[in-house]
Formats: structure tokens, sequence, C-alpha cells
């Protein structure tokens, strides 16, 4: 048991230094730093040994997406200092106090609605949380978030914003999106070039330090997402490994170790 727990951390270690490098690479070949992007290991569908692995190889940051499948393993692993989770996926209003009283930022705020229920869950607790606003760039049907597809539509988003920015236990750090899977990540870059834009012209019509952050990239396609100003990356199978409890569309490791970063 324990030769494979070893097996187990020195492969994720092995795998996090690859990233490492090509975070390297990817933000050299912008002109920017690599401290400028943070790591967010995604544990979705990973059982509790892999995560203990992981933690055993410097993991700190993790995101879950489901907030009861997040929370037994937050309670199981309770008794490892210094760790963050951080919410990536879709919350339903219902399940706002689970996110609330167990995450330590919200990367996929979508709706007034849901601000307004976390900042009065968050006010009763006495404590804050930084929150990306979720946004749909790529005008899917499947995808949740603002309208973000359309630049002459920009407008009408400021009115929800300046909604969250009243919120007093909210504390508004940026935008994050999800583009479409392609079979060429680099069909990726327009969507990560867009929300750049739209960052810019938020922080253009807001004055205030709520847009720093960029949440945008997974293992698919994050070098693309690191040279289009992601500053946090949310990598899930390319550290952990394909995860047993969820299906996915799989050439995205495979494409990523074939990239070649030529902007």
């Amino acid at each position: 048991m324990m030769d494979e727990m070893h097996k187990l951390e020195d492969s994720i270690s092995k795998n996090i230094e690859l990233v490492k490098q090509k975070i390297d690479i990817a933000a050299l070949s912008a002109g920017r730093s690599s401290f400028e992007v943070n790591l967010v290991v995604v544990s979705k569908g990973q059982p509790d040994d892999v995560i203990r692995a992981a933690i055993t190889a410097g993991v700190k940051t993790f995101g879950e997406n489901y907030p009861e499948e997040a929370i037994k393993k937050i309670q199981t692993l309770e008794g490892h200092p210094g760790i963050e989770w951080h919410m990536i996926g879709h919350l339903q209003s219902r399940k706002a106090r689970i996110v609330a009283e167990n995450f330590s930022v919200f990367h996929s705020l979508d709706s007034v609605h849901l601000a307004m229920k976390l900042d009065k869950i968050l006010n009763e607790q006495n404590r804050k949380m930084p929150v990306m606003l979720e946004c749909n760039v790529s005008q899917e049907d499947t995808k949740y978030g603002w309208p973000a597809w359309d630049e002459d539509q920009w407008q009408s988003l400021l009115a929800d914003v300046s909604a969250i920015l009243k919120c007093k236990c909210l504390v508004l750090v940026g935008l994050m999106t999800m583009p479409p899977l392609f079979q060429n990540i680099e069909a990726t870059r327009p969507y990560f070039r867009k929300l750049f834009s739209l960052k810019e012209y938020l922080s253009k019509e807001i004055s205030g330090e709520y847009f720093k952050e960029l949440s945008m990239g997974t293992s698919i396609d994050y070098p693309i997402a690191i040279q289009e100003g992601a500053t946090f990356i949310r990598i899930g199978q390319a550290i952990l490994g394909p995860h047993p409890y969820y299906r996915h569309v799989d050439e995205s490791v495979s494409n990523v170790s074939a990239f070649k970063l030529d902007k």
C-alpha cells in the first residue's frame, strides 16, 4: 500500500514540475512572469488518497465543481493545514451555504440573485469571500455566466456588476470563463482574448481594483490562456491523472503535451 502511495506521490510531483515548466515557457513567451499565474489543482472526481498524495507533493489550492462532493473531502482532509478550496463550477443558489461556509474563493459567480444569497450568508458569519464573475464569451447554450460574446452589449453588464459591488461581503476580484472544446487548442485564443478585452472595458468603466484576476485555462489549453493574460489556471488531469468518476473529452492532455508555444 505504501509503495502504491509513494508511486502516486512521485507521479503527481513529476506532473506538477512538467506543468510548471509549461507555465514558465508560456509566461516568458508573452513577456510575463510565471509568478503572476496561480495554479488551482482540480480535484473533482478524485478520491481522497489522490488528494492526500497531491498535498504531500506540495499542492495547497484545490478546485471543486460540486458542493456535496467537495464538502466530504474538505471535512475528511481538514487536518491538513494551509489548504485552500476554490469553487469553480456552477452553483445552485440552494447550495450557496456550503460554499459560503467552506470555500476560500468562488470563481464562477453567475447571477445577481446568487450574489445576494451568498452575501447574506457570509454576513451572518462575519466573513468575506473573493469572487470572480463567470462570463459566457462563446454564446454556447451549455455554458453558464453573463452573456459576454457581443462587445456591443457589454454596457448592459454594468448594472449587474454595480449591484454585486454593493454586496458587503463579496470581494469582486476578476472574471472567469470556459471556452469551447476544440481539437486544435489554438482555436481557444480568441475566447481568452475576449475575456481580457472585457476585463479592460470593465476596468475603464468602473473605477477600482475589481478586475485584476482572470480565471481561464485548463489541462487542455492553459499555455494559450497564460499567453492571453490568465492569472488563475484550473488544472486537473494534467496533474492528478484521469479521474474515475466522470467521463470527459480526453484529447486534451495529449494536445497540451504536443503544443509548441508559437504565439
